[in-house]
């Protein structure tokens, strides 16, 4: 299972952290991804974490967003900083590996002008 966390209201320009802790899986094995998804559209991929640690980011939020893992706390962290409207989404961690795929159930983020 993925317990995702820390979305709330926050203003432009701003920060905030969000947690994905996955548990009753090998979180070690698992590639872990963030998504968002606002309505009516594609949810899309933000940023994402190999087992090696290596990273991926979306465009519209590198330089912005990190993405780390803490192998120990078996948790997943998206820090986001310099927010902006478009921003506001549901954020969605995933944990996949070539055979089994899990999502969270979602933390929504709503960042105001």
């Amino acid at each position: 299972q993925l317990q995702a966390s820390g979305g709330g209201l926050v203003q432009a320009g701003g920060s905030l952290r969000l947690s994905c802790v996955a548990s009753g899986l090998s979180f070690d094995d698992y590639a872990i991804g963030w998504f968002r998804q606002v309505p009516g559209k594609v949810r899309e991929a933000v940023a994402c974490i190999a087992k090696d640690g290596a990273t991926y980011y979306a465009d519209s939020v590198k330089g912005r967003f990190t993405i780390s893992r803490d192998y120990a706390k078996n948790t997943a962290y998206l820090q986001m900083n310099s927010l902006k409207l478009e921003d506001t989404a549901v954020y969605y961690c995933n944990a996949r590996t070539i055979l089994y795929e899990y999502w969270g159930q979602g933390t929504k983020l709503t960042v105001s002008s």
